[in-house]
């Protein structure tokens, strides 16, 4: 999902209008939205929706990493709805101009392309946080550094599936024939046709993850991690107490 930012979205914004008075928008810098998003997020999720929802959870977290992880595999597939149906926007606009054959620049602006980039960097703030912070409190405490490896490994690899499927797809599809998915001439493509494609894969992931998660046990469970503190330090008095008394 991370890939399609500054591959297939970027492409995106080539083929649209992006004057903003005598300036003109690069598509990459749209990018920049994410960012924003995801940290104008993050704040909001730590100042205002953890304070509120703790008071229903009793979670000291507001809600557990895994929940939050789940709420970001959510925003995924609604991601992809978005996406698909802003390209099949996109397309009917071309064919209006007669823009299809030819390729070109389509009078649509490039800020069509917003909701998905911010509400990406609204996901990541849900799903790539808590997987991070997952990654560390879930480890052995003599692995905490390779938990943390494992989280950048896990954005490689989806570069590299990200690859595979795109190489693949367009192959496949332009068997027999058939005009194919993915094409030079973004115009002629059907971008909308795999962008829903992608939405089909995130929910079978959203499937996967909830599977997976029935079987997982915390380590310890975040729900109760303030007690089990409090017990850990009333235990470790106790025998300082104790000690002390012997010495005595």
């Amino acid at each position: 999902m991370i890939a399609q930012i500054h591959t297939l979205f970027v492409r995106q914004g080539t083929t649209l209008d992006r004057h903003m008075g005598n300036f003109k928008v690069p598509p990459a810098s749209l990018a920049a939205f994410v960012t924003i998003s995801m940290l104008t997020s993050v704040v909001f999720y730590d100042r205002c929706f953890v304070p509120v929802i703790r008071k229903w959870t009793k979670n000291p977290r507001g809600i557990t990493l895994i929940q939050r992880m789940g709420i970001g595999l959510v925003l995924h597939i609604i991601i992809m709805v978005i996406a698909s149906l802003t390209e099949r926007h996109r397309l009917s606009v071309a064919r209006e101009h007669g823009l299809v054959e030819k390729g070109g620049q389509l009078p649509l602006t490039i800020f069509i392309l917003l909701p998905q980039f911010v509400l990406m960097g609204t996901a990541d703030a849900f799903l790539e946080v808590a997987k991070l912070e997952f990654f560390y409190d879930q480890a052995p405490e003599s692995m905490k550094s390779l938990g943390t490896s494992y989280y950048h490994s896990s954005l490689g690899i989806g570069n590299f599936i990200s690859s595979f499927l795109l190489s693949t797809v367009s192959k496949i599809t332009q068997r027999h024939g058939h005009q194919g998915w993915i094409l030079n001439n973004l115009n002629k493509s059907h971008l909308d046709y795999y962008f829903a494609f992608f939405a089909v894969l995130n929910f079978l992931n959203f499937i996967f993850f909830v599977v997976v998660i029935k079987f997982y046990v915390y380590k310890a469970e975040v729900s109760d991690s303030m007690r089990v503190l409090t017990e850990e330090l009333t235990m470790t008095r106790l025998k300082v107490t104790h000690q002390e008394e012997l010495n005595e």
